[in-house]
């Protein structure tokens, strides 16, 4: 059992390392996210944080990928990564971070910089930033950040693995980033 799972994670990276696409890369993404989830929570990180630093660790990988130099060792090259994201996560160290926004911070942020001035302001806001992604990203997020569920609930709902759900959320954050660093840093400032 454990060399067929080998050679499915195996036949995984080599589709992504030779032909690398959202599609490759989304395969490969739900194959090696749940065992970074894993390690993560090996390690003693809570569930959320667990899941956050997997999307981290990938995000690396799809950046780096033509960095690695022997497919063979692809693994421990991931796990590396793994290691070096959560050190960076404690030694908060930004070298490490990738460029994401933490969505329920802004918008926090948002509504207590708002005061008194208006309730439905943070509201607005959310739907203007859910204009930049495509509707199954936007489902996912208003689930996960206005309903508050759970990756395994949102998985559940709409019949798809939970991996793609981590996917989708960690891909929103990551175009979403652009647009609402600067208002992060710009309410940072302010306080």
């Amino acid at each position: 059992m454990r060399n067929g799972r080998w050679r499915q994670d195996r036949a995984v990276v080599d589709r992504f390392l030779d032909s690398p696409s959202d599609q490759s890369f989304e395969e490969l993404f739900r194959t090696f996210t749940p065992q970074l989830v894993a390690f993560f929570r090996s390690r003693r990180c809570e569930a959320s944080l667990a899941e956050d630093l997997a999307q981290e660790v990938m995000l690396n990988v799809y950046h780096k990928a033509g960095q690695l130099r022997d497919r063979a060792l692809f693994r421990g090259w991931l796990f590396r990564i793994a290691l070096n994201v959560m050190h960076g996560h404690y030694s908060n160290n930004k070298a490490y971070r990738v460029k994401t926004v933490d969505l329920a911070s802004v918008t926090k942020r948002l509504a207590s910089h708002d005061g008194h001035k208006s309730a439905g302001t943070p509201g607005f806001e959310f739907r203007h930033w859910m204009g930049f992604l495509d509707s199954r990203e936007s489902e996912v997020m208003k689930l996960r950040f206005i309903e508050q569920w759970e990756y395994h609930e949102i998985a559940a709902a709409h019949a798809i693995p939970i991996g793609t759900v981590q996917w989708r959320v960690f891909n929103a954050k990551k175009k979403l980033a652009p647009h609402l660093m600067p208002l992060r840093e710009g309410m940072r400032k302010a306080a």
